[in-house]
């Protein structure tokens, strides 16, 4: 067997070829390009050959799947958890990549998930669609800014709805500010179209996905939030108990603890942020709507106040998450007209 450690850069990474002793076979840089990976493929060959690739950005995913398909059976690896790496004094790309053969040669690779090519393809969509929401939601901003320098308040609750945009196309400004603003309105009205087109490729998805018809049982779950937790999490299966699901999320406090001593500290940082974000967003719906949640709010809401609140909200969301994907069983207090009313949207926005 062969252990090929690799470690990838933006335009040159490096590779080690280790025997199961220990030995380094090769070594050698190659292109993050198809012609470097091809390169690669041709040393390594690939039979009885293992890799492992350090997670970078993106920068990975072009080699790794070029692996796979070769039949190299691979790995990635946490940088922050691999700490041969991460405390590493001395840090050069060969030595990072000896490591890395070393580590995975023992078994010691702290291993990231990667999810299946069709579930990576619906994460690109997902995350294409919270790009776009941000950059739409900077314009608004920007727009709210330039009303507030002539004191202009709408009248409507949703200012770039149809009426609002009529009158802000209608509004008097100094010529300057006018093609400011209208330059603004533009782009909104790309910026909306284009979410239309990813929310039409989302919701055909949404009601081919049994994950994602489950968790929209649940109050303050739609399609695109069913979506994104169903992607991020890939299998339930590799959380065995809702307490390392809710702790993935990052809905937990960090815990120190020495001798009888025991300290709990902020939330914890290494997580995955975007499955908390659409929690905590649900959360809120559901502290309003749903009896159940909205107990708990009120509750820890009278002692600890509304951020706490809405947290616990989303802590006790995630467990009950895991118990109806692991059990592939609805949500308890689903309200039968809330979700009608969820997968009618959701069929009329698929088209």
């Amino acid at each position: 067997m062969r252990y090929i450690g690799v470690d990838v850069g933006k335009r040159r990474c490096q590779a080690c070829v280790m025997d199961g002793e220990g030995a380094v076979l090769d070594k050698f840089p190659f292109d993050n390009t198809g012609e470097g990976i091809r390169r690669l493929l041709e040393q390594i060959g690939g039979e009885n050959c293992k890799a492992v690739l350090e997670s970078t950005g993106n920068l990975w995913l072009r080699i790794y799947e070029s692996l796979e398909g070769h039949g190299v059976e691979v790995k990635l690896a946490n940088p922050y958890r691999t700490k041969a790496i991460a405390s590493a004094r001395i840090k050069t790309d060969k030595l990072s990549a000896r490591i890395l053969a070393h580590l995975l040669r023992a078994d010691l690779i702290a291993e990231c998930y990667v999810a299946p090519p069709e579930t990576r393809r619906v994460n690109a969509l997902l995350r294409q669609r919270a790009s776009l929401v941000r950059m739409r939601t900077m314009v608004k901003n920007r727009v709210h800014s330039l009303l507030d320098r002539y004191g202009y308040r709408p009248r409507w609750r949703d200012a770039f709805g149809v009426a609002g945009m009529r009158w802000l196309k209608g509004l008097e400004m100094d010529p300057v500010d006018r093609c400011i603003l209208d330059t603004h309105l533009r782009h909104m009205e790309c910026l909306n179209g284009e979410v239309g087109v990813l929310d039409s490729r989302i919701a055909s998805h949404a009601m081919e996905s049994e994950d994602a018809l489950l968790l929209m049982t649940m109050t303050g779950i739609d399609y695109y939030g069913a979506m994104l937790i169903a992607g991020e999490i890939g299998e339930i299966q590799r959380f065995p108990s809702p307490k390392r699901f809710v702790s993935w999320i990052g809905l937990c406090p960090s815990l120190h603890q020495s001798g009888s001593s025991t300290h709990l500290g902020r939330m914890k940082k290494d997580s995955n942020r975007r499955v908390r974000w659409m929690l905590v967003q649900a959360a809120r719906s559901a502290s309003r709507t749903d009896p159940r949640m909205r107990q708990l709010y009120e509750r820890i809401a009278s002692r600890q106040g509304d951020a706490k609140a809405v947290i616990r909200v989303a802590n006790k969301m995630a467990t009950i998450i895991w118990h109806m994907l692991t059990k592939r069983q609805p949500y308890k207090q689903m309200k039968e007209e809330l979700y009608r009313s969820k997968l009618k949207r959701m069929a009329r926005i698929a088209g």
